[in-house]
């Protein structure tokens, strides 16, 4: 199924023309799907349709000895499916609503005029962080069916019947005063052969994040007393990494508020046609080809996200 990405294809300009420009255009912080980039979730790059993760547990596999052959143990082999959808992005823009703008004299003399060589990169690089940051969005909070998404982990994990009922946990709005004993909740759910896992993350959300920064500084409800932790106030965390009960704490930018997310990093898949394909967009002039002043911007990529063993999963949501 083909899905767009909306994007306005009106074009504004706000910036003001003072003679030699400034060589550049100012444009608001560019996202990046950081789940992605920070290495929070196993990247299948090469699906072309769909691909089964296999995942393979064992019962006990020790026993006593004997004379004979007894084949008591079990292995069981749980199967999911990746599937990426197909997704895209096209943008047109006229040349003609630049020639007011202060990279006018950029723009060459002839009757097609050439796109602003600044404002190319500008509009695909920003294409390109638009992609980034819808990507980080849908891997934790999309949903199948909406124009551009496909379903989300946390998305999935909430509607997933095979995980144990205990393990799916109703949010409440996070403070700084109940942070510690919700976040407490999620781990006491994590099944005790996964805890002290290499790979065993809590992914949480940034409001989460930041009442936990803040109980910890002394400004909650947990016993450190109003200096907090070294009786720094919340300076005692300068962006680094945090942690839970000897969890590691991922903070995952795509989540709504209010939500957590139990997982083991080589249980949960992003899966896309190329990796590539997520920072690449192309620039057309069309003037060439129809004699219009257009320029048009396309994008064509996948993605989707799925994870192995659903009884691995606590989500809170």
């Amino acid at each position: 199924m083909k899905r767009n990405i909306q994007l306005g294809t009106t074009t504004s300009i706000s910036t003001t023309y003072s003679g030699d420009f400034g060589n550049q255009y100012i444009a608001a912080a560019l996202l990046s799907a950081s789940t992605i980039n920070d290495g929070g979730i196993t990247v299948k790059p090469n699906i072309n349709y769909k691909e089964v993760i296999k995942k393979v547990s064992t019962g006990s596999l020790v026993q006593d000895a004997s004379c004979d052959f007894d084949p008591t143990s079990n292995i069981d082999l749980t199967e999911r499916i990746l599937e990426p959808s197909n997704l895209q992005v096209n943008l047109q823009v006229c040349k003609s609503d630049f020639l007011k703008d202060w990279e006018a004299q950029s723009m060459g003399f002839s009757g097609f005029k050439n796109l602003p060589p600044m404002f190319s990169d500008f509009i695909l690089a920003h294409v390109a962080a638009e992609i980034a940051q819808k990507t980080e969005q849908t891997i934790w909070r999309g949903t199948a069916g909406v124009n551009g998404e496909y379903a989300g982990l946390v998305t999935l994990a909430a509607a997933d019947a095979s995980i144990p009922a205990a393990q799916k946990i109703a949010a409440a709005a996070i403070t700084s005063a109940n942070v510690i004993a919700q976040m407490g909740l999620v781990i006491d759910q994590i099944p005790s052969a996964l805890y002290g896992k290499e790979d065993l993350h809590l992914y949480v959300s940034q409001n989460v994040a930041r009442a936990y920064v803040r109980a910890l500084g002394g400004f909650g409800a947990n016993g450190l007393g109003a200096a907090g932790t070294n009786s720094m106030g919340t300076q005692w965390w300068n962006n680094g990494s945090l942690s839970f009960d000897g969890v590691k704490i991922f903070v995952a930018q795509g989540m709504n508020d209010n939500s957590m997310f139990a997982a083991e990093k080589s249980n949960i898949y992003f899966g896309t046609s190329l990796v590539g394909n997520m920072n690449e967009v192309k620039l057309l002039d069309m003037s060439d080809l129809d004699g219009s002043q257009n320029c048009r911007v396309i994008c064509r990529f996948s993605g989707a996200v799925n994870y192995g063993i659903s009884s691995d999963i606590v989500v809170y949501s």
